[in-house]
């Protein structure tokens, strides 16, 4: 299942509009300027997975609706095959499948992530993202070096990192082989859809 970028800023923008939220308010909500905002809806800039995430709980929508113009419909269970799942690509390189895409009302966000290594990135600062869940990430092949307010880890295959996601947090795979991990991002309480 693909999407596309226009039809996911259409949605955007169409959302917005039927709440009546203003634009400076989603950029402020998201982290971008109105202007990068304002781009991003008019499907001329690409936008991170912390961003849409942003965008779908202001929004008071699943991501599955802004993906894909249909929200999830299945309740009670939901199987994904091997190699199934909505595929997401929004971090250069990074590739995230959604595990639960079409379970309605669940409270966390399974995704298997795929972190590409990249020789370029090792002697880089490593860029930091936030939103506003804990997440839980389970190492299943390669390394990946996580950065957490300050503090630096190399997680291998078997290795958890549970932790607050409103603080900066980055990685990246690390030891010149892709990581795959399964990242498991919890909703507040009160922000169940």
């Amino acid at each position: 299942m693909e999407f596309k970028l226009s039809e996911v800023a259409e949605r955007l923008r169409e959302l917005r509009d039927i709440l009546e939220i203003p634009l400076s308010e989603m950029a402020a909500v998201t982290g971008v300027t109105e202007e990068q905002y304002r781009a991003i809806e008019a499907g001329e800039n690409d936008f991170s997975f912390t961003f849409l995430y942003k965008c779908a709980q202001r929004l008071g929508v699943d991501m599955t609706d802004l993906l894909t113009g249909e929200g999830p419909r299945l309740e009670g269970c939901s199987l994904i095959r091997s190699g199934e799942g909505m595929p997401i690509e929004r971090r250069e390189g990074f590739s995230y499948f959604n595990l639960a895409y079409l379970f309605k009302h669940r409270q966390a966000e399974p995704f298997l992530v795929t972190a590409p290594y990249r020789e370029e990135e090792q002697d880089r600062p490593i860029a930091l993202s936030s939103h506003d869940t804990q997440e839980m990430d389970y190492i299943l092949s390669g390394q990946l070096k996580f950065t957490y307010n300050g503090r630096i880890e190399v997680l291998r295959p078997g290795d958890t990192v549970y932790y607050d996601a409103r603080k900066p947090h980055g990685m990246i795979a690390v030891g010149g082989e892709p990581c795959k991990f399964l990242a498991i991002v919890i909703r507040d309480d009160g922000e169940r859809r």
